[in-house]
């Protein structure tokens, strides 16, 4: 018998990503049960998501799950779910680092962290990676200020930056940074770069599929053919680089590279999801583009070589990747000099509260305890 529960939530936009915001002692321990009320609250099975409030996008059929955390080195945990809009499944296994842009205030607003006057930085336990973020958060008078004058391509108007600081980002799902041993590997007579840094990505020269690079979103998930080939490759990257069976995750995920555009720009990317392309590119995607830029052999560091916005052998500490809503920005710290050495990524990103309240969903079992720390993924 199914029956109406609500819990607490918070809409929060993140990024260029939205969706509820809720608290890991509101929702059972399994994460099958955890999946139930998650399908239920963004109404997934329907390509509208009509009866729930996901947006029918990848990028507003998005959960975060946040709790205070037990782990010495960081104030909170941050589990992330990608909710399936037309199948009933839940992937917990990816990151989210635009979604992530809303931990830290949402960590203050609902009284996980003390805010301090100014600035305050909210240190992330992402579960998902099992990996620290630390999250500068405007907070002048002890209040979030969402309120600013930065702008990030694919969000209209203006907010309060904040700055995210990824660390020790290597070998986030697989335990290295060029997971197959290379830099560079041949799939389906396709040269691909394997490369796991925040999240798992397969990268190629998008002239090798015969695209331009600067097609559209809506041109590229129009053309069947290629959406069929890069799902083959994907799923064979997925065994090389150690994850398996990959059909019933979205990770890896595949980035179309190629020379930029603009005259201050890195590199142009079309970053799939997997199986639609992004109007942007997640932030954790951007990471991973920017960490391989420096490595030689890799299909970023390539065509930056040859498009002539780096040398070869330079450790690029500073990278702007185009994509369709524009441009983001990163900065990379290298350790001593060493391209396969990354301490840290950085970037801003900006934030909204939409709305805080009670949200309802249909589930067979009513929530039970907290979700202990060491069970999640």
């Amino acid at each position: 018998m199914t029956m109406m529960n609500s819990i607490p939530c918070m809409i929060m936009r993140g990024g260029t990503s939205r969706g509820p915001f809720l608290r890991m002692s509101d929702l059972p321990s399994g994460q099958d049960a955890q999946a139930e009320i998650l399908l239920s609250l963004m109404g997934s099975g329907h390509a509208l998501q009509i009866d729930g409030i996901g947006g029918g996008d990848p990028l507003t059929s998005k959960i975060a799950i946040v709790e205070r955390s037990s782990h010495a080195g960081a104030d909170v945990d941050y589990l992330f779910a990608q909710v399936d809009i037309l199948n009933r499944r839940v992937d917990f296994t990816p990151n989210c680092g635009n979604m992530l842009s809303a931990v830290g205030p949402y960590a203050i607003e609902t009284g996980l962290v003390e805010p301090q006057d100014g600035k305050t930085v909210v240190r992330v336990r992402n579960l998902n990676t099992q990996r620290l973020i630390e999250c500068h958060v405007p907070t002048p008078g002890r209040q979030v200020c969402y309120e600013g004058s930065t702008s990030i391509s694919g969000v209209p108007g203006s907010a309060a930056g904040i700055q995210l600081s990824f660390l020790d980002i290597m070998g986030s799902k697989t335990g290295a940074l060029l997971p197959t041993g290379k830099a560079s590997d041949s799939i389906e007579g396709v040269d691909v770069t394997c490369l796991d840094a925040a999240t798992p990505i397969i990268m190629l020269d998008a002239a090798d599929l015969g695209l331009s690079g600067d097609e559209s979103p809506a041109e590229l998930d129009g053309n069947s053919l290629l959406l069929e080939r890069l799902e083959s490759i994907r799923r064979k990257a997925g065994r090389s680089m150690g994850l398996g069976d990959v059909s019933q995750s979205v990770l890896p995920k595949p980035v179309l590279v190629s020379a930029a555009r603009g005259s201050a720009s890195t590199l142009r990317t079309r970053y799939f999801v997997p199986h639609r392309c992004h109007k942007a590119i997640a932030v954790t995607g951007a990471i991973a583009v920017a960490s391989a830029v420096s490595v030689p052999g890799t299909i970023a560091h390539r065509i930056a070589v040859e498009s002539g916005r780096m040398f070869a052998g330079e450790c690029l500490a500073q990278v702007r990747l185009e994509h369709p809503s524009g441009f983001i920005d990163l900065d990379v710290e290298h350790r001593q000099g060493n391209a396969s050495d990354i301490a840290r990524v950085s970037l801003i990103r900006t934030a909204r509260k939409i709305m805080s309240g009670t949200i309802f969903y249909t589930a067979s079992t009513p929530p039970g305890e907290t979700i202990p720390a060491m069970q999640a993924n």
